[in-house]
Order: structure tokens, then sequence, then C-alpha cells
């Protein structure tokens, strides 16, 4: 049976952050995660230059949890004046307003949601929106791996490890495709395939580059072995 995530604890996660420094991951900047109990903590140990910002898509949908159907959109429209703030004070304030709406008064287990995160939130608020934009969420990786987790689940057994590898790598490649055409649509363009043929969606990330450079600046002493 496979165990949910937020299952695992400190141990656990330290062991997964040890293993990709051994692998030779050597530096990390900044880790957008989803508030799982130890991996945090188990970052920050590992890797104690790090900066761990916790996803705002999470915030949002963990404040609406506990907000009836009628009234989450007027809540998200509250909640979105927090993680736009220009700074922290500025957020502060938008947090305080929605906690002394008849909103906040309705469902203060939404602002707590905020406040208990608070610390691990307000990092976010320190970059460009460029930046923001590539911190914003976890969502893309967690859609690629549940469909990665698909296709595994639904074989019983794999002959060997390089089947296992292929399944995945083709898994990977219909994703992208998907992915590719989707935001060709939206775009009203035809999608631009590689050499080989395929449609690479993932090559392209809007606003990287300015973000790239956002971060050169914010980090030039460890940013400037790497480009």
């Amino acid at each position: 049976m496979e165990v949910p995530l937020e299952r695992w604890g400190a141990s656990f996660w330290s062991g997964v952050c040890a293993e990709l420094a051994n692998r030779g991951i050597e530096d990390v900047f900044i880790v957008a995660c989803d508030g799982l109990k130890g991996l945090p903590e188990a970052i920050e140990a590992t890797w104690p230059h790090s900066l761990v910002q916790t996803c705002v898509v999470h915030l949002i949908r963990n404040a609406n949890t506990y907000v009836a159907y009628g009234d989450r959109k007027a809540v998200s429209a509250a909640l979105r004046e927090v993680y736009t703030a220009v700074n922290e004070t500025e957020a502060r304030s938008a947090l305080n307003r929605f906690a002394d709406s008849d909103l906040g008064k309705k469902y203060p287990q939404s602002v707590l949601v905020w406040e208990r995160a608070w610390e691990r939130f307000v990092p976010f608020l320190q970059f460009t929106p460029q930046v923001r934009k590539m911190i914003y969420t976890t969502n893309a990786i967690e859609s690629l791996n549940s469909e990665l987790r698909k296709a595994t689940r639904n074989r019983i057994q794999f002959p060997n490890d390089i089947a296992a590898v292929k399944a995945l790598w083709l898994t990977i490649c219909t994703i992208e495709d998907k992915r590719a055409l989707k935001r060709a649509k939206k775009a009203k363009g035809a999608p631009k395939p590689d050499k080989s043929g395929r449609i690479i969606e993932g090559r392209t990330t809007v606003g990287w580059m300015e973000a790239l450079n956002q971060m050169i600046v914010a980090y030039p002493d460890r940013f400037a072995p790497y480009i």
C-alpha cells in the first residue's frame, strides 16, 4: 500500500535530502514545498543556506478548506491582496484587514492557516514578480509525479529496471506533448518540435531569463560558479 507523503516524518525527509546530497547536489537556493512535516527542517539541515518557501497555492487551498463553497471566491480575492503585496508590511496589513472583515470573522481558521505558515511564506515577498512566478506553486511537479505514479501503479511488475525507466520516459514524453499542445492552443500558435520531432513544452518557461537575472543579483557569490 502506498503511504501518503504527509505521513512521513523528519527522519524520512532527512534521508531523502542526504541521498540527494550524496548524489552531488552541493547547494540549493530556493525550495518551494507544501508544508510536509519535517521537510523544511531537513532541507535547511542539509543545505544551511537554502531558503524554504511554502507553496502559495497550498496556503490558499488550505485556507479555503474551512470556507463554504459560496464564499470561496470572495475569500480567495481577499487573500490575493496578501500574496501580491509589495512587501511583508503590506502583506501583514492585508491579512489583518481580512481577519477584521466579516469574512475573516466568519472563517477565523482560514486566517490561522496563514498565521501559522507566515515565517515560511514571507520569504516569497522579497522577490520580484518574475521570481515569484517561479516559486509560487509546486503544482506543476506534483502533477508530473502523479502521472508517473499512475504509469507504474497500473502495471503489476516490470521485467527489469530498463523496462521501468522506458515506461517512465514514455510517460514524460506524453505529458510534455499534452502540455505543449495546451499551451499552444492558449497562445493560438503552433507548437515547435525539436530536432527529434518531439514537442518539448518544458523548454519554454515564460519570464525565466528575467527571473535568472534577479537571482544572480540576489545571490551573486553563490550563482557565479554556475554561469
